[in-house]
């Protein structure tokens, strides 16, 4: 069972180019090459709408924006982004407004996530948004049945930023649910103390083996996830 994330841990002064990342470590402007981590990790890559999840795991797992089906990488990580699933429903519901499909794919997304934490032994990478408190309990759980060690990379984007990766990818979400992730994504980072300003502290923090808080920068820094051989 993962432990609870503590918080108070402190980041090293000078920044090794390579880390396996334990409690939390806010990384924003620093030089890193590789993070790395066990065999049997669930890597979560998380951040509002537009933050670059799916752009991340592209390019650090080939997991292209056209794939209909979950990438298994050559070294065994098996890697669902919610667009894989997106693309290939879009074959029966593509004719109607995606706003009246979403819930489906959110649907099919957190089965494939459940279904995959279960039946492989390899790491998995996952593209959440991670503003939801019910999805980080749920993925929190199934890794817990799975004896694995559940990992969190969290990317930290103006909102500004993230509305402008929207605009690039077509794929814009509307004001109101994009303000909702917002408002949660502060709230969560502020528990973590990543902010100057005190918000609403979440009353059950992260649990989970280590917190990667990230910037684009330093994420575009990043030339390799690598995992543990079993």
């Amino acid at each position: 069972m993962t432990p609870p994330l503590d918080s108070s841990s402190a980041v090293p002064a000078s920044t090794p180019r390579i880390i396996t990342p334990i409690a939390l470590l806010d990384l924003r402007a620093s030089e890193v090459e590789e993070l790395r981590y066990p065999s049997t990790t669930v890597l979560v890559f998380a951040g509002v709408p537009g933050a670059g999840k799916s752009t991340a795991l592209h390019r650090l797992f080939g997991s292209g924006p056209d794939a209909e089906e979950p990438v298994r990488t050559a070294s065994g990580a098996l890697v669902l982004d919610s667009h894989h699933t997106r693309n290939r429903l879009r074959h029966r519901l593509g004719w109607a407004p995606y706003s009246l499909w979403r819930p489906l794919v959110h649907f099919a997304h957190y089965r494939a996530i459940r279904d995959a934490l279960r039946d492989n032994d390899g790491p998995v990478a996952i593209h959440d948004c991670a503003t939801f408190r019910w999805s980080r309990r749920l993925i929190t759980r199934w890794a817990t049945r799975g004896r694995r060690e559940l990992h969190m990379v969290l990317i930290d984007v103006p909102a500004e930023q993230a509305r402008s990766g929207q605009i690039s990818r077509g794929r814009s979400v509307n004001s109101f649910a994009f303000t909702g992730h917002c408002r949660r994504w502060e709230t969560m980072m502020d528990s973590l103390g990543a902010r100057d300003t005190l918000l609403t502290p979440d009353p059950q923090p992260l649990s989970c083996t280590s917190v990667v808080i990230i910037d684009r920068p330093t994420l575009h820094a990043v030339s390799r996830i690598a995992f543990d051989p079993v």
